[in-house]
């Protein structure tokens, strides 16, 4: 049970919306305009501000006036800007303040897809379990979101449906910034480690749903549009040594000995499903079973 939800109207249940921000103002500006022209109303919008120096505080004073003065449908505003010790702690401090049914993640310069976004989000809550009391709510609800090159303008594909299974999440995630996730599992998997530098996210993910009792539901729902300006691979070296890290910490021996062995396997299977190419070696592989049954081949 949601404990600070003690209605059945989807219109009084509340979601925190948690932006982090350090020095991006211009980013700040776009995702603070796409919160207020939401049309649902319980919103309470968090920011944690790392302590800019670009004029990201006067934006966020500026935005605050137009809630108080009812300009914007967003409810509530709560912020801080203070030095923080980098992005998971920044996200803990807007999950502690937080006290929404449901809490996004929604940090400086990602976009909420369209204005009724928040609204049919909530709405969906209630509809994929068809009914409108709040036991049956899902613990997390997800949808689509789309990938902006802001400075070339190019849109660079949209994610979709997660495959729910433990070998999605030894190697891959979900986007957070387009999930709704309950607030109570944050007290059940605890906060995120602040230890970690990059992947804090996808070892929560991991332990909630790839290795806990969590099962997301998806939406077919086009929910933010994320800012991948200026993303590089340059930390792909430090992420795979974080992730190896985090499995080698939560999964029991034996496990981790499967995914090591069959983990590489498993993604040249699915690349050739993807392709419609898996019938061509499904059909030499009962080739090869027939050849060994009848012993042609030892």
């Amino acid at each position: 049970m949601v404990d600070s939800v003690k209605c059945n109207s989807v219109k009084r249940m509340k979601l925190s919306i948690i932006t982090i921000n350090y020095n991006n103002v211009e980013g700040l500006k776009r995702t603070l305009a796409s919160v207020a022209e939401q049309s649902y109303r319980d919103v309470e919008h968090i920011i944690i501000d790392g302590g800019s120096t670009d004029g990201a505080v006067d934006a966020i004073k500026e935005y605050v006036q137009k809630v108080d003065s009812r300009e914007s449908k967003v409810n509530r505003v709560k912020w801080s800007s203070e030095p923080d010790k980098g992005i998971y702690n920044a996200m803990n401090k807007g999950i502690k303040k937080a006290t929404g049914a449901y809490i996004q993640i929604l940090n400086s310069g990602d976009i909420l897809a369209a204005p009724n976004v928040t609204e049919r989000m909530m709405n969906a809550i209630y509809t994929v379990h068809h009914t409108p009391y709040t036991e049956n709510i899902p613990d997390i609800l997800y949808g689509n979101m789309i990938r902006k090159d802001y400075a070339t303008g190019k849109i660079d594909g949209k994610s979709k449906e997660v495959e729910y299974s433990l070998r999605q999440y030894f190697a891959s995630t979900m986007n957070h910034d387009c999930c709704y996730i309950r607030r109570d599992l944050f007290q059940t998997y605890g906060l995120y480690d602040e230890s970690l530098k990059i992947v804090s996210d996808w070892k929560w993910f991991l332990l909630a749903i790839g290795l806990g009792n969590v099962k997301p539901i998806y939406v077919d729902i086009d929910v933010t549009i994320f800012d991948c300006s200026g993303i590089s691979e340059t930390n792909l070296e430090l992420r795979n040594k974080e992730r190896r890290q985090v499995l080698e910490e939560v999964l029991p021996p034996a496990i981790l000995a499967d995914y090591d062995k069959y983990a590489f396997p498993m993604e040249q299977y699915n690349r050739l499903k993807k392709y419609h190419l898996w019938p061509i070696v499904y059909f030499m592989e009962r080739v090869l079973f027939k050849l060994n049954k009848w012993h042609i081949l030892r």
